[in-house]
């Protein structure tokens, strides 16, 4: 088979239904939505996860937790993704986007302990982990919470 002998198979082409076209098209008048009624109203039908009147799942179900609005979200990074830069190199958060480790910052950076580091580094981020920490320092390092 090549690519000019491909043929769809029948069926697979349905025309759009164009509805309201006057009474040949098959869909005049009611434009196929019935006589009256909820769903023939424009604007009608009911909303999602409505279940006619029975009390709905989502409020049978019983709720839990707490969700805190003031949540801070940090952009999460590891000692051993800090061995690709040089040894010296003063690390920032604009250095780790500018390089590409981190994507999206939304509160800030935290450097975990995952991983060696085996540069001497300057690293300056919003939190630290304490082995972290503690690993930056052994390494010959310094740390800077900004």
């Amino acid at each position: 088979m090549k690519l000019h002998e491909l043929k769809s198979a029948e069926g697979t082409r349905k025309k759009r239904n164009r509805v309201g076209r006057g009474m040949a098209s098959g869909n005049g008048k009611t434009a196929g939505r019935g006589h009256k009624g909820q769903n023939a109203r424009s604007g009608g039908g009911v909303r999602p996860g409505f279940e006619g009147g029975q009390m709905p799942l989502f409020q049978r179900l019983p709720k839990r937790g707490f969700t805190n609005i003031h949540r801070k979200e940090f952009a999460i990074v590891n000692l051993d993704t800090l061995n690709r830069f040089d040894e010296g190199t003063e690390v920032t958060p604009e250095l780790l986007i500018e390089t590409g480790v981190v994507s999206n910052m939304k509160s800030g950076v935290k450097i975990l302990a995952k991983g060696n580091l085996e540069k001497k580094l300057t690293v300056k981020a919003h939190k630290f982990s304490a082995s972290a920490k503690e690993a930056i320092e052994a390494a010959g390092g310094q740390t800077e919470v900004i």
